[in-house]
């Protein structure tokens, strides 16, 4: 498996919980365990795909730029999810400050599968894309079991 291959895993999982999240409604519990489950989540793969894939990304010249561009995009993420933490989950807001979120994420998820992963193809060696997807896992795995 490649480090593209295991990122496009959780990206999956996250594209789901944001569409479930964004069928419900009020302060539910629903509500509340997806949102704390996409929260999490969210968090733990940007810290491990900056690890694991933007820090060897930024080695390169080829990717550098686009892996700093990513890098803020998990800010700006970070940002939209410190609003909805400040926005309770019966604020009629609520629910636009988590559509933003979903477009935030999904913008960023298809620009990484569309054209940060072709990039860093090139620049990183074969061998490291496997490297990087055990380093990845491992991270990930280090990360959910910490919470």
């Amino acid at each position: 498996m490649t480090i593209f291959e295991a990122l496009r895993e959780d990206h999956d999982i996250q594209r789901e919980l944001l569409e479930n999240l964004l069928q419900t409604s009020g302060d539910s519990q629903e509500r509340d365990q997806l949102y704390r489950q996409l929260r999490a989540e969210l968090q733990y793969h940007a810290a491990a795909e900056e690890r694991a894939l933007y820090v060897p990304m930024m080695a390169i010249d080829l990717t550098q730029e686009k892996a700093r561009h990513s890098v803020a995009e998990h800010h700006e993420i970070d940002e939209q999810l410190e609003t909805l933490d400040a926005t309770d989950y019966t604020s009629p807001g609520w629910l636009t400050q988590a559509r933003k979120l979903s477009e935030l994420v999904i913008h960023h998820l298809d620009e990484e599968e569309h054209e940060v992963f072709q990039l860093a193809g090139r620049g990183l060696a074969e061998h490291q894309k496997s490297e990087l997807a055990e380093s990845y896992r491992q991270e990930m795995a280090r990360q959910r079991q910490g919470s």
